[in-house]
């Protein structure tokens, strides 16, 4: 239930990004979520990739600073209300959402929604025990 997610810490400037997209795709890794938060310095891009060990071992060869976490993907209703009952069900649960985004595919009817927890175990729990759809990560990485 839980997806391997790597994380790269990025200066801040033209052509680091193209350069991390670049130095997968040339090892064959295909990216299929992102998120990308900076500040005025640098940024941590964070994806979702369909091969992450060998995504982390090239960059990290090329000289990035890349760290592999673990993270949850949710399908979530598309209607109004649909994040918003999720988010319920962590509240009061005591779940901390970290941070969460989009993922590019939709599953059936629904989105789907990244969510990084403070305590993914606790979280997965409260959100199946709610009926809410918790994917597979084989199946995250594999859309």
């Amino acid at each position: 239930m839980k997806v391997d997610q790597i994380s790269i810490f990025i200066e801040n400037k033209s052509g680091r990004l193209a350069e991390v997209t670049r130095v997968i795709g040339e090892a064959g890794v295909n990216i299929r979520a992102l998120s990308l938060a900076d500040t005025s310095d640098f940024g941590i891009l964070r994806l979702i990739v369909d091969k992450a060990d060998l995504a982390r071992d090239v960059l990290k060869d090329k000289g990035f600073t890349v760290n592999k976490t673990q993270v949850v993907g949710v399908e979530v209703p598309d209607r109004p209300l649909g994040l918003s009952r999720i988010l319920q069900v962590l509240d009061e649960s005591r779940i901390n959402v970290e941070y969460m985004y989009a993922f590019v595919e939709r599953c059936g009817e629904n989105a789907v929604i990244i969510f990084r927890f403070d305590n993914l175990e606790e979280a997965i729990e409260a959100l199946t025990a709610n009926g809410i759809n918790v994917l597979p990560g084989e199946r995250i990485s594999g859309m």
